[in-house]
C-alpha cells in the first residue's frame, strides 16, 4: 500500500495532486523564516514524531521545515484518502490536517470526514489532531473544536502559536 509519505530530510516523493490556488502560499506569517543554522533554535520536539496532511506541496514543505528544525521528525502526505495508513506508518503522535482537499474519485474528503473516519480505529482515536485552513477562521475553528481537534489555525498563522499548541497538546 503506497501511503505517500516523505520523512523530513528524505528524498522521497510526496503523492497527490496539489491544487494551483495557493501554490505559492507559506502558512506562517510572512517574515517568518527557519534560521539556515539548525543549531541557532531551540530543539524543544525531542524527536516526536508528526504526520502533517495538505494538498499543497508548498505548505508540506513549510510544514517540514518549520517543525524538523525545531527537533521533531515529520512525515508529510498530500492524500486525505491515505491518512490512517499514514499514521501508522509514521508513528504519529500528533497530526496536522489540513480542512479543504480536492475531490479523489467520487469521495469528497476535507478535513473533518478524514477526522471522522480516523475515529472509527481505535488507535487513532485519541491521536491529537490540529486542523488547519486558509478559509473561514471563526466558523471553522468552532466546528474543528466541536470534532475534537485540539487547535485550529487560520493560514497564516505565527509558528509560535502553533508550536506551543502542539507543545501542549503532546504534553
Amino acid at each position: 500500500m503506497n501511503v505517500g509519505l516523505r520523512m523530513a530530510g528524505k528524498d522521497s516523493n510526496t503523492a497527490g495532486s496539489s491544487r494551483s490556488r495557493n501554490q505559492e502560499q507559506d502558512p506562517f506569517l510572512p517574515g517568518s523564516t527557519v534560521s539556515a543554522s539548525p543549531g541557532s533554535l531551540p530543539l524543544d520536539g525531542g524527536q516526536r514524531r508528526i504526520l502533517v496532511v495538505d494538498d499543497n506541496a508548498v505548505v508540506l514543505k513549510a510544514f517540514e521545515t518549520k517543525l524538523a528544525s525545531r527537533g521533531f521528525k515529520v512525515s508529510t502526505t498530500a492524500d486525505a484518502n491515505t491518512v490512517v495508513g499514514a499514521v501508522a506508518s509514521s508513528k504519529a503522535e500528533l497530526m496536522i490536517l489540513d480542512i479543504n482537499f480536492p475531490p479523489a474519485g467520487n469521495m469528497e474528503w476535507n478535513g473533518f470526514t478524514v477526522m471522522q473516519w480516523m475515529r472509527r480505529f481505535p488507535e487513532l482515536k485519541k491521536l491529537p489532531v490540529i486542523l488547519i485552513s486558509g478559509e473561514c477562521g471563526a466558523e471553522y475553528k468552532e466546528k474543528a473544536l466541536a470534532a475534537g481537534a485540539v487547535g485550529f489555525f487560520q493560514k497564516p498563522f505565527d509558528f509560535e502559536e502553533l508550536f506551543a499548541a502542539i507543545r501542549k497538546a503532546l504534553g
